[in-house]
């Protein structure tokens, strides 16, 4: 194989890459303050909203990612009355999909964090005379997301190949630019060289919570 076919294929690959790493920024940047505050809605003294937020995260993650994107990408607009007003780009659509199933399950991870915190530490803060602002910020959260990051990070690589998905609604990126040239050229070499993208992704991006867990651990 030469060197000329392989960055042939190689461009337009690194263009579908980068809609990988978009979603994958935004998906990210925004699901784990919001699961985090699911975490704190689904643990709340409020019984409706408590019930509320579990039902949604019991939804979320009960049910199939991939269902999920083709509803908000092609379901969304079939809705009557309001469907012709929820009509969106479809990276947008895909991009909003990944960000409510990732929050479901960031919530499920931090509230297993929020457990295995002693309640001594609470009991602690009160002593103090911390207000319980105080307390979810210096105490609770800094422990919660020592104890969480482990499974954060999991997540956070498991989200760079489910990426993959948006192949499924017609997006263009890393996969379907993989697929388009094996069509046409008849060899996996594009397939193994999307796979050698994948893998550097994930390499730098454990690499990124191997650091920072052990600034976390130290501090």
């Amino acid at each position: 194989m030469s060197i000329d076919y392989l960055l042939s294929i190689l461009k337009p690959m690194l263009e579908g890459a980068q809609a990988t790493i978009l979603l994958f920024l935004i998906a990210i940047i925004v699901s784990i303050p919001l699961g985090f505050l699911l975490t704190l809605a689904s643990t709340s003294s409020i019984k409706w909203l408590a019930w509320l937020t579990n039902g949604y995260i019991y939804v979320m993650r009960g049910t199939p990612l991939l269902l999920q994107l083709l509803f908000f990408v092609f379901g969304l607009p079939l809705i009557p009355v309001i469907g012709e007003y929820l009509v969106l780009d479809r990276f947008v659509a895909a991009s909003l999909g990944f960000i409510l199933n990732y929050a479901a399950y960031f919530a499920e991870i931090f509230r297993g964090g929020l457990l295995a915190i002693d309640k001594g530490q609470f009991e602690a803060a009160q002593v103090l005379g911390l207000n319980r602002f105080q307390t979810t910020t210096r105490v609770v959260m800094p422990q919660m997301f020592r104890i969480a990051l482990p499974a954060v990070a999991n997540e956070s690589v498991t989200l760079v190949k489910d990426t993959a998905l948006l192949y499924a609604v017609a997006v263009p990126e890393l996969l379907h630019f993989a697929q388009t040239a094996v069509n046409r050229d008849f060899t996996i070499v594009p397939f193994v060289l999307a796979g050698v993208i994948y893998l550097f992704i994930t390499l730098l991006l454990t690499m990124f919570f191997k650091v920072l867990e052990r600034r976390m651990r130290f501090s």
